[in-house]
């Protein structure tokens, strides 16, 4: 787990801890100190940790004059025991929105696990967004993880997507890429 850093490509570009509109303004981090844990196992230290105990997450890049945001996350999804997404809502999601992001990214590439609870937040999240043509898009979620969201039937307010290739491209690429898509499925 110590191995899997959050993705750093972009560092040039977007810093969360140096945005003053960012929930994690402010943070610092250790290169070598690793403190937080996932399951007994260490994970890296550039991993945010936003009130769960199970997911961690990384603001990746934010465009607050395009209205989106790229946000990577490791662990396992349970809303079930831990209410990962209330807690997801109400401690990220729900600040950027207030600061004008009403299009998410989520890479899920690292979400070992998925288990599901009631709807109630996908539901209140797609309506939130709806009147500003708003989104979210989950990328590359694991099959095992992918199968358990599609059983709850929470693809009813979050498209699930694949782009393998994300690391290759501009955040703005992958923006441009998915908004086509999802102006496409919403037409």
């Amino acid at each position: 787990m110590q191995d899997i850093e959050p993705y750093y490509n972009w560092r040039h570009l977007y810093s969360a801890e140096e945005d003053r509109r960012s929930p994690f303004y402010g943070r610092t981090y250790s290169e070598f100190e690793y403190s937080q844990t996932l399951y007994n196992y260490y994970i890296h230290p550039q991993w945010d940790e936003f009130g769960s105990r199970t997911l961690y997450m990384k603001l990746l890049y934010t465009d607050y004059e395009i209205g989106f945001a790229i946000i990577e996350l490791l662990g396992e999804w349970n809303d079930a025991i831990e209410n990962d997404i209330m807690t997801l809502r109400r401690e990220v999601t729900d600040e950027l929105y207030k600061q004008g992001i009403t299009k998410f990214i989520l890479i899920a590439e690292n979400v070992l696990n998925f288990h599901s609870s009631d709807r109630e937040y996908y539901e209140e999240w797609q309506e939130q967004l709806e009147d500003d043509r708003g989104w979210v898009v989950i990328l590359n979620m694991p099959e095992q993880s992918k199968y358990d969201f599609v059983k709850a039937k929470l693809t009813n307010y979050i498209e699930l997507l694949q782009m393998e290739q994300w690391r290759t491209l501009k955040p703005e690429i992958i923006f441009q890429a998915i908004d086509g898509e999802m102006n496409r499925r919403l037409e």
